[in-house]
């Protein structure tokens, strides 16, 4: 039986404006879909006919509907099908409207407590039934695969390799900030061919190890070494100055670079350098930088590798850092605060710089030494070969297994045995015969026709390795079995699969019905060596960390600004979130707190006066600096959030309410062109959304948007607190408008500053702690969260109400919950 909705022609309200999306065009409800029809056996829906007929007719009858909607086609079917969070987008965003008391627009209409609450609580039963129907025959997360980042760590893991595999794959697509989202994996015949040279690359790299990892590779270089300019030389290494290889301060592109420090093979290097400081300023050290790269201008790109602090007194560093082939140091100073030196025609000659008393770093001593942190060989030959007796005969230039026999059986069978359980690590749990008859057709093909026994192994490996079982994580619809558990655990805290301890548990069934070992394996694993790279990969993705060098500030207006500054400022935040987790810190901080970690580059560019040690990290008392606190201060999120030169309210505001306040932000509807508001003679950032905000279809989203956007005017483009604008005069930067941090919440509440705005955002510690979970939850399941979600967040919260919401309760309440236990 179906029913229609019956307009009545009572005067009730105005256009929906999509129930308070930002764009009137859209209309109320559902413009992408018919709604005409409701079935009568779904009790739980009758109340939306009326509801409609009620609120909506009067201005949405017919095809000229206001906004271009219809609802005399309203379809309720919907609701009796399995649908996903797609099918069900604009019934969810008219849901959270009248929830929020947002539509039907109380200034027009009103709408008794009671008529809305009972439209509320059956549209949201409608939804989540129709959702958790969708979710229990697909899953709530689509098939999805290993990413770059994670295909790198599981073959470092196999074969006991420590190779950046993810720089020989194309940059993956970021929805919402993380890279792992099902909707955006594709794979295609070029991605299948990225992925088989990524294989050969590992297994090369595995093979290569045992024939070479025992011959030592080192660079050792005294300071007459490092140097490289004779008098009368002109070039951009360093000159020996009073036994000390020198280079000084100086903008010039590569100047520092140390020639003879070019490997021949890329790898794993520790460099130590012995080095000191030369003309120091009488109020701060030198920071240097070491980069590495070709260093010239055909060849451009530079990697990362650290920063030092130098003083007079002559320190020993050490770093572990990967080279590539042909590439060489580039070791200079490199704050912009020091005075610099000018050279002429792009190169420096010998005796040019110490004239000029500029500061500079005078090197001592310098090695570079092979190394690998993955393991040693004896790890990487366990991997690849078992028990089988291989050796290495260098003048034949190939492996030999003993006992390699065509006719001994034995052999074969030793051979088989080892794919097999090599097989089982790769696809991360036990393996059928069924599923292993490939692999064995293989080798016993192989074997009959007398191949080279290790060449068919390894042939062997490469067909595990482009399987399906590696590449992609295995989790039926329904509730995750425990290897798939300690699958999804693994990848989540480590970033790579399952430890030995882990997969003991897996086939013992340990985990599926035991959220007491899965705490277990939580804590243990949030407590090991792979703790950094959780908080680094989440942190990157989450925070969008991931794109701090995407913009270069204009050094005309941000004079301070340097690689240095920007690399505190990602140990600053990577320091800060290892700190709330560690010590479960409550939610809040994460919005406000009285701490950070600073060395001193970045105490002195964010005004702090404290005393830290040379190229210490030091954690900060922040209650005498109350403009620095939370994640919001933190260069690193200030500059990810801004263009390099200038700041929007808008692209901030929405940030803060999407990463750290859980207040959603609606994209643009489909097929409706933003609106372009008329700023004729607005003159200040506030004034153009405040005309913005004339336009009612913009009002309900920047009522949200506004207040974080104009508290963090306070800060600029480059992450340092100002008072002013900057304007533009005669070709200077000169200070311009005083800057108005003062607004009020969406719910009324009013704020006169930055920290009075922080305080108040902190204040709603149970949305924060719901965020970061949500968040938490799409990092490690790689689907955005559902409506269905929205029940399992607050369980989540709730189970870590008594500890504040710290941060590790919440981690431990999301691995332990539905949506995280099942596909």
């Amino acid at each position: 039986m179906k029913s229609r909705f019956i307009p009545d022609r009572s005067p009730v309200c105005r256009p929906y404006a999509a129930l308070g999306l930002p764009y009137a065009a859209l209309g109320l409800l559902l413009i992408s879909f018919p709604l005409g029809t409701v079935c009568s056996a779904a009790e739980d829906v009758q109340s939306l006919t009326s509801f409609v007929n009620d609120h909506c007719m009067d201005c949405h009858d017919g095809p000229d509907g206001e906004g271009g909607f219809n609802a005399g086609s309203l379809n309720l079917d919907i609701f009796a099908d399995a649908a996903s969070e797609k099918d069900l987008h604009h019934w969810i965003r008219a849901f959270d409207r009248v929830e929020q008391g947002e539509m039907p627009p109380p200034e027009d209409v009103e709408v008794d407590s009671e008529t809305r609450a009972t439209f509320v609580k059956d549209l949201r039963t409608a939804i989540k039934n129709s959702q958790d129907r969708h979710h229990q025959s697909n899953g709530r997360v689509l098939s999805r695969r290993l990413t770059n980042d994670q295909l790198t760590a599981t073959l470092g893991d196999l074969l006991s390799i420590d190779v950046p595999l993810a720089r020989l794959m194309p940059e993956e697509p970021r929805v919402d900030g993380f890279r792992n989202i099902a909707d955006a994996q594709s794979m295609s015949y070029y991605h299948l061919e990225d992925h088989l040279r990524v294989v050969d690359a590992a297994l090369d790299a595995a093979f290569a190890k045992l024939r070479t990892a025992d011959i030592p590779e080192v660079i050792d270089l005294p300071a007459n070494r490092i140097a490289n300019k004779r008098k009368g030389q002109r070039n951009r290494d360093p000159e020996l100055r009073e036994d000390a290889a020198v280079i000084w301060m100086s903008t010039m592109a590569f100047y520092g670079r140390i020639s003879r420090t070019t490997v021949d093979e890329a790898g794993w290097y520790r460099i130590t350098l012995e080095a000191s400081s030369l003309n120091p300023p009488d109020d701060r050290n030198v920071w240097c930088s070491i980069r590495s790269g070709k260093c010239v201008s055909t060849a451009a790109l530079m990697f990362w590798i650290g920063s030092i602090e130098l003083t007079e007194k002559p320190q020993t560093f050490q770093f572990d850092a990967w080279i590539e082939k042909d590439h060489m140091l580039e070791i200079r100073p490199a704050d912009n605060t020091l005075k610099k030196a000018k050279f002429r025609g792009g190169q420096v000659g010998f005796g040019e710089g110490e004239p000029q008393k500029v500061p500079g770093i005078a090197m001592h001593h310098l090695k570079l030494e092979r190394i690998y942190p993955a393991g040693d060989t004896n790890q990487t030959r366990r991997a690849l070969f078992g028990d089988l007796d291989v050796t290495w005969h260098p003048k034949k230039k190939q492996w030999q297994l003993q006992n390699a026999s065509p006719d001994n059986p034995a052999g074969k069978a030793a051979l088989v045995e080892q794919a097999k359980r090599f097989a089982a690590r790769a696809f991360r749990r036990p393996i059928d015969e069924q599923s292993f008859a490939p692999y064995r057709q293989i080798i016993e093909a192989g074997w009959d026709a007398k191949q080279d026994p290790v060449a068919l192994l390894r042939q062997t490996y490469r067909a595990i390795l482009c399987s399906p079982r590696l590449i992609y994580f295995t989790e039926p619809p329904g509730e995750l079995d425990d290897h798939a558990i300690a699958c999804r655990l693994s990848y989540l805290l480590t970033g790579s699969m399952p430890d030995e301890e882990l997969r003991r548990a897996a086939d013992k069934g340990q985990l599926r019905d035991n959220p007491d070992a899965i705490i277990t394996h939580t804590r243990r694993l949030l407590d090991g060596r792979d703790f950094d790279t959780f908080v680094t990969d989440f942190g990157d993705q989450w925070l969008d960390l991931a794109d701090i060098a995407f913009t270069e500030p204009d050094r005309r207006m941000f004079s301070d600004f340097d690689l240095i500054v920007q690399d505190a400022m990602l140990g600053e935040t990577r320091r800060y979130l290892k700190t709330l987790i560690s010590e479960n810190r409550p939610a809040s901080q994460l919005v406000d707190s009285d701490f950070t970690w600073l060395n001193d580059r970045l105490a002195r560019y964010y005004d702090i006066d404290v005393e830290i040690g040379p190229t210490e990290w030091k954690r900060v008392d922040l209650r005498d600096h109350e403009y620095r606190g939370g994640l919001m201060t933190h260069g690193s999120i200030l500059k990810v959030t801004a263009n390099g030169t200038d700041t929007s309210p808008v692209v901030r505001g929405v940030w803060i309410c999407d990463r750290l306040l859980g207040i959603p932000i609606p994209d643009p509807p489909e097929n409706v062109p933003a609106i372009e508001p008329d700023v004729r003679g607005a003159k200040t950032i506030r004034e153009m959304l405040a005309k913005h905000r004339e336009d009612v279809s913009c009002a309900s989203c920047h009522k949200r948007i506004d207040p974080p956007g104009f508290a963090l005017e306070m800060f600029d483009a480059a992450g340092q607190w100002r008072e002013n604008y900057l304007v533009r005069k005669s070709g200077k930067y000169r200070q311009g408008p005083n800057i108005d941090a003062s607004y009020q919440m969406p719910d009324g509440r009013k704020f006169d500053s930055f920290v009075e705005f922080r305080e108040l955002a902190a204040s709603t510690s149970r949305r924060i702690a719901k965020n970061f979970a949500g968040q938490l939850l799409v990092y490690g399941t790689g689907t955005p969260i559902t409506f269905s979600d929205r029940d399992h967040l607050e369980s989540i919260a709730t189970a870590a109400e008594d500890n504040q919401y710290g941060l590790r309760s919440l981690i431990e309440a999301v691995v332990t919950s539905q949506p995280f236990l099942n596909k």
